[in-house]
């Protein structure tokens, strides 16, 4: 009778068992690598992504500035708001200088950071920073 009360309890012990140190660590090691791979790839697609979003506002804008210089015969006077007045998607972030008197331009934009510049006007991509 003992024998099986014995028995009995080592079975209850067995299914009450939870994880032991070492299969714990194993988990945390596991996830450790995974981290590892994972952080410096988000890292770098995030940096795209600033690098990418920063040009596309800046480009956006350069239609906006050969209008005014059609509506206006230069870019004198040109500034942001002037540039949100033709096209409203534009964004409020964007810097604008008018350079030479009137006969040229700059467009900034920064996104995290990357920073977009294009100086017009003419042709071309902006160029970026990060």
């Amino acid at each position: 009778m003992m024998f099986l009360t014995k028995l009995q309890e080592r079975r209850l012990a067995k299914e009450q068992g939870g994880f032991t140190l070492i299969e714990l660590l194993v988990v945390l090691v596991i996830i450790g690598i995974l981290l590892a791979i994972a952080v410096p790839s988000y890292l770098g697609f995030k940096k795209r992504a600033e690098k990418q979003a920063s040009s596309a506002n800046v480009r956006s804008a350069i239609p906006a500035t050969e209008a005014y210089y059609s509506d206006n015969e230069g870019y004198a006077g040109m500034n942001l708001a002037a540039l949100q007045s033709i096209d409203q998607g534009i964004s409020s972030t964007l810097g604008v200088t008018v350079t030479g008197g009137g006969a040229g331009y700059t467009l900034t934009y920064t996104h995290g950071s990357c920073t977009a510049t294009f100086i017009g006007p003419g042709g071309g991509e902006p160029t970026n920073t990060c």
